[in-house]
This record gives C-alpha cells, structure tokens and sequence, in this order.
C-alpha cells in the first residue's frame, strides 16, 4: 500500500491507480455476512478522459481529482473512491443509503476492464443480476452499482435499454479505450461535461469541473438568454462556456478520439389499440405505481414520503401505507402565509392515512434569510421560487430520514398544470376580434388592481393575454417563465444582443416536431416532460436534496408508469378543466375526497412582498446601476424601471426581478471579475 494525501493508494498489474478515501469506518470483518444485503447509493461523479486515450495520467492526478471529489461531499459525505489509469480518472462521493462495505465505488467486472461510478439507483438490478448470473457472470457485492460492468459486457451501449432507476454513471472500458456515460430517461439525476485541453472532463455539478484547472468561469450569453425566457438552462446548454448538460434519455461516448452523443429514449403518445375502458385504466394504472412505490421503498435507513397534500404525493403516501409493515413517516413545512400554506391538507391526509406526519412552521422571513446564500450551491441561476421551501422541507426532513418518495412527475404525465386548459382557451381567444381585444379586453387586464397573493388573478390574466399573442411553444414558455422576446430587446444591451441568438424557443420547436402526438395537450405535456420537469423541477429536487445529502425518489418517473400514461387518450388525462382525470379516479377510493377535488395550488413564496421590503437591500445592491453597468450585459435603467414600478405597486415584476436576482447570485459567486463576462459577450458562440 502507498500512502498519499491521507488516500489508499493500490496499484494492480495493469498500472491502474484505485484510492478508497473512507470518511466512515468500515467493518472489514463483517464484509461476507453483508455480500448479502443490497447496497445502493447517491453521490456526486466526475473525472476524465483523454481525447488521445493513451496519455498518461497528469502529476498530481490523485490530488486533482480528489480535489473535484471535494466540491461535492455535500452528494456524498460518507466516502471517496479514485481510479487514474492511462487515459481515464473516475471519481465519486458515496452517499451510503444501504450497506458501507460492499457499495465501494469504483466497482469492475471479474478482469477490472471494465470500471463504473453511478450517482443514482437502479431498481430492477436484483432481476438483472439474477439474469446475469445465469449468463455466467459472477459479483463481488450485493451492490446495485456492480450489475452495470456485466451489463456492459453482455449488451454493450445497449445496456441502458435494460436499467429501470434514476441515474447518471460513467464506465471505462479499457480493452476498447472506451468512456461511456449516460442519465436516466427523464434526469433525475444531473451530469456535465466539456473538452478542455483535449481532454473530456464530466462531474455531477459544474462546481466540480471548475476545481479542474483548465476549466475558468465563463459566461455563456445564449445560454443567459435561454435562462431569462425559461427560468432555468435547457440542455445542452449551460450557463457556462464549453461546459455541457448531457440531455435526459442521453448517452454519450468518448473513443478513437471521438465524442459522440445519442438519444436513446423518447416518450411515445401513440393511442394503444383497444383503448381500454377508463375503469381498466385507472386499474392498470394503480398497479403500475403500486409497484413502482414499492420498489422505491427498498432501504435499510430511515425513508418517509414528502406529503404536500396535493394528489401526487397523497397517492404516493397511500400507496406507500398499504406496501409497508410500519408507520410511514411523512414530511411537510408551513408558513404563516395563508396563500403560500398548504400545510392543512398535508395534516389531514397524513391523519386519514394514518401515517407518523412530522411537520415544522417556519415564518416566510426564515426562508427570505435563506436567499442570500443560493448563489454559493446553485452553480447555475435558477428563478424557480420554489426552491427555497424545497430545501427548508428537504433540510426538515434529513433531521429524521435519509430517504424520502416524492410526487414529481404527476403533473406532466397527467396533465395537472392549468396552462394545459389554458391553450383550449388561447385558441378560444384567438378567434376574437384583434380590435375587441386591443381596444376592450387588454386595457381592462392592465386596470385590474395589482396582488401580490400566490398566483393571483390579476397576474394569470395578465400572463395569458401576453402569452396568447404567441405560437403554441412561445405561448407555453412565456406562461411558465420570465422576460418575453419583446423584453430581451429591452433588458440587455446592444452587445449582448449581437452576441446571441434571438430565437430562444427555437430549440423547443425542435423538441415538439419529434413528439409523435397530435393534441395540442399531449404535445405541450411532453414537451414539459423534456423541459420544465428535466430542467426546472428535477433539478430543484436534485439541488436542494443533495445539499443536505437526502435522496429523493420519485415512483411517477418509473418508466413504465410514464408510457402508459402516454399511450391513453388525451381525454383520460384531462377532461374539460378537470385535470390528471385518470390519475384521480385510480387513487379515488384511497383517500380523502378533498384530495381530488382541490385545485392545484403549486409551492411558492411571497416574493413580491419580499422584494418591497425583506429582500429590497440586497435587490437594490445586486441589481445597482453601478454593478449593471460594469457587467455590462443589462440595461441597468430598465432593470431601475422595473424595480421602481413593482415598488410602487403598479407593477407586479416578481417574476422578472427574482430572475435579475438569482443570476446576480450566481455571478457574484461563480463568475470571478467582470472581464471574463466582457470577453464573453464580445464573442459569439
């Protein structure tokens, strides 16, 4: 053994370097006892490989890659595994969910060939490694994570055909000098990448791809637009120059010198033949998510289901209670704010449910407080409010559990958003009179008394008036996002401008004349499926869970579950303005009837109180002339328009300057001195 900078240095007979940096104590003793005991994981992976696979490794590779394992202990604060061999470096932080000893990362097939690190779960690896068993194929461990190698070796990139879970991972094939990395079919879990140097660099989290020196802080302009209309960076971009998002449902490899990204999944809305009749759908359906609940509940630590109330996460806590043996724990967080709390309906759920509920009142201040510090883990802007209470539930619950199921996916599976019904209605308005609506209906949206409670009326009516002036993709992104196309032109400067692409929807277009269905509904559904679930909702989950290292699975995101869904009629899906209608009529008799019958109510905050008051110091100092202007990206006297008439209360400009505020978050942090962002924009992507 060779020590190193406190790692564990072994050296096998081909030259490859492992290191297992241990934060907890293994009981060595104990290892064939626990072979038997499955072992699953989350954590943070990086590493890299050269474009020339034969390059040896850097001096000081270890301690390089240990330091971009650092960037992320938050993903994973139990343990640390290395490998530098010629070519390659994998790298992980292990967030033990299961068993210590036989979850160790790295892990390889029976010659070591072939090496892989997963950051995810993989929920049908006992039916795989079972399979692969009888194929010959022999395992060290108990681990979810070892099934990958002998899937490699017996199907090749094919493999991922095979894997039922939420994911990311990297393998190593060293016979081929083959790097093979992929995520899961909807992106659950996150994975970056760029080429520095000549060498492909990858990591969970871009922060670990900036611990590598040949990776400086960049701002990406067309991204930055992106970001601006939709609230978050779509993949592939991101916020950085030449660093990457490898898409959901994408593989990428890396061999001969060559990258090469492929799609291997796409959602089909293809209407199964026979229809089946909607009580054998909604059926169908309850044992679909039965099963996909159950097998989420698999864990040798504490799990509880984050319970909102609504009926995503109440059918999850039901099904959830009628496959468990013991008390299911549930979790949710109030505020004082009546518009912004659900949290009633959480206790009334978990009561009729029976579970062990434990909730915590926080006042909106608490989480106003919290603000400040986004920009130092959000290692990309992010405007979605929501995260705030996602990380103050998500820290809640990590005091009691380190696993917990939650209801994401529901609303775009089934239909739950209320812009679904919004576009019947868009279409509806299309056909009035341009002068009616110029001259009567649109003057009478802008006298409408300016709220500022949760989604109020005046601020819908106004978002739909300015979203229906646009094509069905437009329409949907200006009704979910921030600054319109017109407003680009008047937020950023002429250089910023020239820099970029206009076109922000272009790629959405994209994304919708690949989806095979012809209602409008299912059409926007799966483009949401694609964008605002992989971009917005998962990521927020990802973020705002693995700060404080709690795992956060997710039983609609079973693939099954999702193609069938898609294959039901629209109309099962949503009916009239009755949404999710299949869905509720599935878990009906499960719970109470409020469930069912209560609107969607969403997980805000009160940020357009917050920037008046709270939070107006630090919008007022980050969105200043002075710092505008030096960045020189923003018009800084529309940025001052905006905040005078939201002030004023003529105006509600929350969306707008809570996006304005989280990028200023993420620059002060992440972004060094205003000269990188300078050469930035003064050079097109």
């Amino acid at each position: 053994m060779i020590s190193q900078s406190g790692s564990q240095l072994k050296m096998d007979q081909s030259g490859l370097v492992v290191s297992k940096v241990p934060t907890c104590k293994f009981n060595h003793h104990e290892r064939d006892r626990k072979t038997l005991i499955t072992a699953e994981t989350m954590c943070g992976i990086t590493g890299w490989a050269s474009l020339d696979s034969r390059t040896p490794p850097p001096d000081g590779a270890n301690e390089l890659l240990h330091a971009m394992c650092e960037r992320m202990v938050h993903r994973g604060p139990d343990s640390e595994g290395l490998l530098v061999s010629t070519g390659v470096a994998l790298g992980m932080r292990r967030l033990a969910i299961i068993d210590l000893v036989t979850g160790e990362q790295p892990v390889f097939n029976e010659d070591q060939s072939v090496a892989v690190i997963l950051n995810g779960e993989i929920y049908n690896y006992r039916q795989l490694r079972s399979d692969l068993k009888k194929r010959g194929h022999s395992f060290r461990s108990a681990s979810d994570t070892e099934v990958l190698p002998h899937l490699y070796e017996e199907y090749g990139q094919e493999m991922v055909y095979h894997l039922n879970g939420m994911f990311a991972f990297a393998l190593w094939d060293s016979r081929r000098r083959r790097l093979l990395i992929a995520r899961d079919c909807f992106g659950e879990k996150p994975l970056y990448w760029g080429v520095f140097d000549n060498t492909l660099i990858f990591a969970s989290e871009p922060k670990a791809l900036l611990a590598h020196p040949a990776v400086a802080p960049a701002l990406n302009v067309q991204a930055l637009r992106q970001y601006l209309s939709f609230d978050y960076v779509p993949a592939p971009l991101s916020i950085y120059q030449g660093i990457n998002k490898l898409p959901a449902a994408h593989m990428l490899t890396l061999e001969n010198g060559q990258i090469k990204t492929a799609v291997y999944w796409r959602l089909s809305y293809e209407t199964k033949e026979p229809v089946p009749r909607e009580e054998e759908a909604a059926e169908r359906l309850r044992e679909l998510l039965a099963d996909s609940v159950s097998m989420r509940l698999v864990s040798d630590v504490p799990l509880g289901v984050l319970l909102s109330g609504g009926v995503d996460s109440s059918a999850v806590t039901a099904l959830a209670v009628r496959a468990s043996s013991e008390a299911v724990k549930t979790f949710s967080i109030s505020f004082a704010e009546s518009s912004f709390d659900e949290s009633s309906y959480a206790r009334a759920v978990a009561k009729f449910l029976g579970t062990d509920h434990h909730e915590e009142r926080l006042s909106a201040n608490l989480a106003a407080n919290l603000v400040g510090d986004i920009g130092s883990w959000m290692d990309e802007p992010f405007s979605d409010s929501s995260l705030v209470p996602t990380y103050l539930l998500s820290r809640f619950t990590r005091k009691h559990v380190t696993v917990a199921l939650g209801g994401d996916g529901g609303d775009e599976l089934f239909a739950g958003y209320p812009m679904y019904w919004g576009h019947r209605l868009a279409e509806i308005y299309a056909r009035v009179p341009g002068p009616l609506k110029s001259a009567v209906i649109e003057p009478l949206v802008h006298l409408l008394p300016v709220k500022t409670k949760n989604l109020s009326f005046d601020y819908k009516a106004l978002r739909f008036i300015t979203g229906a002036k646009y094509d069905p993709v437009a329409r949907h992104h200006i009704w979910f996002g921030s600054f319109t196309p017109e407003e680009h032109e008047q937020l950023l400067t002429p250089d910023a401008l020239q820099a970029s692409d206009g076109d922000v929807y272009r790629d959405a277009r994209g994304m919708l004349a690949e989806c095979d269905a012809d209602d409008i509904v299912e059409r926007m559904q799966n483009l949401d499926t694609r964008l605002y679930l992989a971009e917005d909702i998962l990521t927020k989950v990802d973020r705002a869970s693995m700060a404080v290292s709690l795992e956060v699975r997710a039983p609609f995101l079973d693939r099954r579950v999702a193609e069938y869904a898609a294959s039901l009629p629209a109309h099962y899906k949503l009916r009239g303005r009755k949404t999710k209608y299949i869905l509720k009529r599935a878990v009906a008799d499960l719970l109470p009837p409020f469930v069912t019958r209560r609107s969607k109510k969403g997980f805000g905050l009160p940020v357009a109180e917050w920037l008046k008051g709270k939070l107006r110091p630090l919008a007022r100092d980050l969105l200043s002339p002075e710092r505008v202007r030096r960045a020189g990206v923003f018009n800084p006297e529309y940025i001052t328009r905006l905040q005078d008439e939201h002030e004023r209360g003529v105006a509600n400009h929350r969306k707008l300057l809570w996006t304005l505020l989280m990028f200023e978050l993420w620059h002060e942090s992440f972004i060094e001195t205003p000269r990188r962002i300078e050469t930035s924009v003064g050079s097109r992507q």
